[in-house]
């Protein structure tokens, strides 16, 4: 078990990453939280908003700020699975394949406009995802540890985008949108340096250790089980034919959970408590959910009127 001096060491280093990231994304402390608590919880983060808002300064920032590699992959229609994954070559000089890894061998990989490539490119990254791994010509490879996804996507409305299909869609831990910053914020965006050479001046506040730490400190918070017949309710509710299309899969409730405990340690609790589980729920559930023709709402706001109707424990 992580000691409670530990935890309070992880929390107070959290607590240094998202005062170190808001120096770059102004005004968001709210999803630079969510981002983070995706992070520690072992999950990949699909962020779904307009371009230029934020969202790959974000990634860059999260990579430096934890000393992990980063590497980047723009979608496009032409973009192939194996410009992705690597490639098998065969070398003249010791008569063999060798195999020459893609950009998804990094330890944050941002797949930029997502939405924008293929089906077939886009579930390529499904095994990843899942399995910390790829396959390619029949031979599989590890991926680095930690490995984390973030993935944006245009608005679907927008000319030549592909909508991820829900297998893909499931596993993301999170959905988040940036949004347009404040009045106050804007002005001090403007009036600051360059976000790339701000970027560029950045020291890493914690280690890759130091994450994989945190995320073995994540599934070691506690979980009652007042709070899992709180969780379960709700799981329940999504498949009552009342609220949604198609309820949560268990894949889903248990990503709940890992999201409600990563909420738990940045409040340096070692416990999970029902606010943990309404603060988190509809950015971890609200993509992978639709609403019932005739709601009148967005999945986001179905998810929070849900809430509202089930008791407490």
């Amino acid at each position: 078990m992580t000691r409670p001096e530990n935890q309070t060491r992880l929390a107070d280093q959290l607590q240094r990453l998202q005062r170190q990231i808001s120096t770059i994304i102004k005004g968001k402390p709210a999803q630079i939280r969510d981002c983070v608590a995706c992070l520690i919880a072992g999950g990949h983060l699909l962020i779904e908003d307009l371009p230029g808002v934020g969202k790959t300064t974000l990634a860059h920032t999260l990579s430096v700020s934890l000393g992990l590699r980063f590497s980047r992959v723009q979608f496009t229609a032409d973009l192939m699975p194996s410009d992705l994954l690597g490639v098998s070559i065969y070398e003249r000089d010791s008569g063999q394949f060798a195999f020459h890894p893609g950009p998804v061998f990094a330890q944050v990989l941002l797949a930029d406009e997502i939405n924008r490539a293929g089906p077939k490119t886009q579930s390529a990254l499904l095994e990843a995802m899942e399995e910390n791994q790829v396959s390619v010509d029949g031979r599989t490879h590890a991926l680095p540890q930690p490995f984390f996804v973030i993935a944006t996507q245009n608005p679907s409305e927008q000319l030549g985008t592909y909508p991820l299909p829900e297998s893909q869609l499931d596993r993301f831990l999170m959905c988040l949108s940036l949004g347009y910053p404040d009045e106050a914020s804007e002005r001090e965006l403007l009036m600051g340096q360059d976000s790339r050479d701000a970027i560029r001046a950045l020291q890493a506040v914690m280690t890759p250790a130091d994450l994989l730490q945190a995320q073995t400190a994540v599934r070691e918070i506690h979980a009652a089980p007042p709070l899992l017949d709180y969780l379960q309710a709700l799981l329940a509710a999504t498949r009552s034919g009342q609220w949604f299309v198609e309820g949560l899969s268990p894949r889903a409730g248990l990503a709940v959970l890992r999201a409600a405990r990563a909420c738990a340690l940045l409040d340096q609790r070692d416990y999970v408590s029902p606010d943990d589980i309404q603060a988190i729920l509809p950015q971890t559930i609200a993509h992978r959910l639709r609403p019932r023709a005739g709601a009148g709402r967005g999945a986001r706001e179905q998810v929070r009127a849900m809430i509202e109707a089930i008791p407490l424990p």
